[in-house]
């Protein structure tokens, strides 16, 4: 009897490591967050205005309502425009007018910096 209560113990014993071999926590979910547009819009302002900054342009103008940002550096004028697209998207242009190839590097430039200001 003793033998049978030794292997009845054993059997329970490696049935209950078994068990524990079987579980599976819930997979994890990703809970989708969106951002508002307001403050989807207010980060690729503030993004813009920071990457004008980086860059060492000087604003000399903002019109935060029509989303027109304008300043200079040296002699080329900077014109940076943030849009709200119909799909909800924020679209950022920047236009810089001077001597090339200045101008093209600014604007090379600023679209960098405004990239990594976002984190992308």
């Amino acid at each position: 009897m003793t033998n049978f209560r030794t292997i009845a113990t054993g059997i329970a014993a490696l049935a209950g490591l078994m068990l524990q071999g079987c579980y599976y926590p819930p997979a994890y979910t990703a809970v989708p967050t969106t951002t508002s547009l307001p403050a989807r819009f207010d980060a690729s302002w503030q993004a813009a205005h920071g990457a004008a900054a980086d860059e060492g342009v000087r604003i000399t103008s903002e019109d935060r309502g029509s989303g027109t940002l304008r300043g200079d550096k040296g002699s080329n004028s900077v014109l940076i425009t943030v849009a709200t697209q119909a799909d909800g998207s924020i679209q950022v242009a920047f236009t810089v007018t001077g001597t090339p190839p200045e101008s093209e590097n600014l604007k090379d430039r600023l679209t960098s910096a405004y990239q990594r200001r976002l984190g992308r």
